[in-house]
């Protein structure tokens, strides 16, 4: 399996007038247009996923929304809780083998610490602090069978920044 992770783009600042709960913030315009042109680029790497899953939060939603839109993967979109971010990333990983087994391609879209600590467990970090993925970044990682451990090797690693110059290309 390819397990492609996908933190949200740029939102409005935590503590923003008129977004109560964290989970209401947007993105901000910004957030939008690089993410945008950040799909252009996940386009342009002939990204096909069997499944788009994602926070509920507003934010990650909004980011995976536009990733399917512009990959025309709109019907491949589901979310999920264990991806918000206080997810648990052990619920995460029963909810990919017990509900997605057999999915080749998967992305992932959700929040920062919790994204770079599921990435760690599973390439078998010794500590999260290792990489942090940036607003709009993507990480791939080939997975023989997805289990909370170490059983993953990290592909690569793009910043958002290095997507749209790909999709620029």
């Amino acid at each position: 399996m390819n397990l492609y992770v996908l933190r949200h783009a740029e939102a409005v600042p935590r503590g923003t007038p008129g977004y109560r709960h964290d989970s209401d913030r947007p993105l901000t315009k910004d957030g939008v247009n690089t993410m945008r042109r950040a799909a252009k680029g996940m386009r342009r790497l002939k990204l096909d996923f069997d499944l788009i899953l994602s926070s509920p939060y507003v934010r990650a939603r909004r980011t995976a929304e536009i990733a399917a839109e512009v990959l025309g993967a709109q019907k491949k979109l589901k979310f999920s809780e264990h991806l918000a971010s206080d997810g648990d990333s052990r619920k995460l990983v029963a909810e990919l083998n017990r509900d997605y087994a057999g999915r080749e391609d998967v992305l992932l879209v959700g929040h920062e610490p919790h994204l770079s600590q599921l990435i760690c467990v599973l390439i078998g970090c010794r500590s999260a602090t290792v990489l942090t993925l940036k607003k709009g970044g993507l990480c791939k990682l080939s997975v023989d069978s997805v289990r909370f451990g170490p059983c993953a090797h990290l592909d690569w690693l793009l910043t958002p920044r290095q997507l749209v110059h790909i999709g620029k290309a």
